[in-house]
């Protein structure tokens, strides 16, 4: 072949659209396996390490005001409830059963004390500002975690204020109920964890362990499931509780995971501590990676109890050629009776 038909047929060849007669790639195995879900973890750390920084304005509030109320003034109070029945009793009559357990149940901490507005002021407005826009900063993570899950594209910045205007009423107002309800658990196990053992208090103690459990499921459905449906918050609720029964196996292994994430920041901390660099490297990465991907591992593990029982039935009647309607209302495919 003389050089002018070489030429002639590499111009062919250029203009022809089916010259690469290759086959389509192998589509991705999706099903949500332990294997998927750190191929996925992988191919999206460094967003999720972006987002995590996105996630900080949930914790920086919490950790000022801590800050600020442990450095007030501080003075010595009894822990114990018992400690001024037994110091009257050793007042009256003192003697070494008395003086034994007053140095048992005696102990005291040092708490802070009133000294004026000047740091109350700072701790009211971290919290208020945390109360404002926690339903906002879940929502926006929320959706870009269900991208990540789903293995669609994720533009950051561009899909969290997205998800935050389109939830922008739902989303306030279920930020102050979910933060209502986890000061009512906390304040509520401090209580009764201070009080002294009997039978009602006990009763009391294990009933708001087993309402904490159960509403720490119940967060893994509830703010996907308001970026995904059109659905009234009661019925969020509801289907959040339903959820927690029916994706208890993969409940767990959420829970596992994040319980793994957590072990292995305490091991860090335990090695740097012991090093040169001291404990500043094990104090900083949380900040990067910590909230996201145990985020990531709780949308995971609830995404697809919420496409198997609230989309999949949608989709089955949309291919059997039923009306696809009625998903805008969230009746009959978001809601489950």
């Amino acid at each position: 072949m003389t050089n002018k038909n070489k030429k002639q047929s590499r111009l062919f060849r250029f203009f022809d659209f089916n010259r690469d007669n290759r086959f389509d790639a192998v589509e991705e195995d999706t099903t949500p396996t332990l294997k998927r879900y750190f191929k996925l973890l992988g191919r999206r750390f460094w967003k999720l390490i972006s987002l995590n920084i996105m996630m900080l304005p949930m914790v920086v509030p919490l950790l000022l005001a801590a800050y600020l109320y442990l450095g007030m003034d501080k003075t010595p109070t009894a822990s114990n409830p018992l400690f001024s029945q037994l110091y009257g009793a050793n007042l009256i009559q003192a003697n070494p059963s008395t003086s034994i357990m007053l140095d048992i149940f005696g102990a005291q901490t040092d708490i802070p004390v009133y000294t004026g507005t000047a740091t109350y002021i700072p701790i009211g407005i971290a919290i208020l500002f945390l109360v404002v826009t926690f339903g906002w900063q879940n929502v926006g993570a929320t959706y870009i975690l269900r991208s990540m899950v789903r293995g669609e594209p994720v533009f950051l910045f561009s899909d969290y204020f997205y998800a935050v205007k389109r939830n922008l009423k739902q989303g306030f107002i279920m930020g102050v109920i979910d933060v209502l309800v986890m000061f009512l658990l906390v304040f509520d196990y401090m209580y009764f964890s201070s009080m002294a053992s009997s039978f009602w208090i006990d009763v009391c103690y294990f009933a708001i362990m087993a309402l904490a459990i159960l509403y720490f499921f119940m967060r893994f459905y509830l703010y996907l499931m308001m970026v995904t449906f059109d659905l009234p918050i009661r019925k969020l609720f509801k289907n959040a509780l339903i959820f927690t029964v029916l994706g208890f196996k993969r409940n767990i292994m959420a829970v596992l995971g994040i319980v793994l994430i957590t072990a292995i920041n305490i091991f860090l901390f335990a090695v740097f501590a012991i090093t040169p660099l001291g404990i500043a490297i094990p104090l900083i990465l949380p900040f990067l990676y910590y909230l996201s991907v145990n985020a990531f591992t709780a949308a995971y593990a609830a995404y697809p109890i919420i496409d198997r029982y609230m989309i999949e039935p949608y989709r089955t009647d949309a291919e059997d050629g039923e009306d696809a309607s009625e998903e805008n209302d969230g009746e009959t495919v978001a809601q489950i009776e």
